[in-house]
């Protein structure tokens, strides 16, 4: 059974280590108020629940203090494979491969669920198998050739030119599957 990655509490309040009470407080309010199933425009049930849970455990100190020692050890552990990646040499066409990757699950998003066409970078992470910070570099490139976009709620959402940019390198991107199936 795959481990899934441990939930970042202040990423998902999107607050930072160091913030006091009030402020854990008074973001949650903020962003309940937004994610919360009954607002019509902008509720989402997946994002209230983590973000509650969140508020949960840092608005309580012991828990909190518990959960700031897990959230140290996994924060070192990501910097670690950080500076590997970074030691690591230039692999142009894996990069290339997640970007045609991204692309074709924010495109399928998009196609799928028009009313709710994006997707959280936590899930990118998760999708991909690939931690935040090796994505960032392909999502900053990918926003630079405007090709995807930041959505208001924090979504990134594929963009007309990133539609046409899949599907005009579509044949590219079947044989870069074909080539990935082949490698693993």
């Amino acid at each position: 059974m795959a481990s899934e990655s441990p939930v970042d509490y202040y990423d998902a309040l999107q607050i930072s280590a160091s913030a006091e009470p009030e402020t854990v407080h008074r973001v949650y309010r903020l962003l309940a108020q937004r994610f919360h199933p009954d607002n019509k425009e902008t509720g989402n049930e997946k994002r209230f629940c983590l973000i509650t849970e969140a508020y949960q455990i840092l608005s309580d100190p012991q828990q909190r203090a518990r959960y700031d020692l897990a959230h140290e050890q996994q924060q070192q552990e990501r910097w670690r494979l950080v500076a590997r990646g970074a030691e690591a040499e230039n692999d142009f066409e894996a990069e290339q491969r997640v970007r045609l990757m991204v692309l074709e699950m924010l495109y399928t998003k998009r196609r799928i669920e028009p009313h709710d066409p994006g997707i959280y970078l936590t899930d990118l992470e998760k999708m991909t198998g690939r931690p935040r910070e090796h994505l960032e570099f392909t999502m900053w490139y990918l926003a630079q050739r405007k090709l995807v976009n930041r959505a208001d709620n924090s979504v990134m959402v594929i963009t007309v030119d990133g539609v046409e940019y899949l599907e005009n390198n579509y044949t590219h991107g079947s044989q870069v599957r074909r080539l990935r199936a082949v490698n693993e």
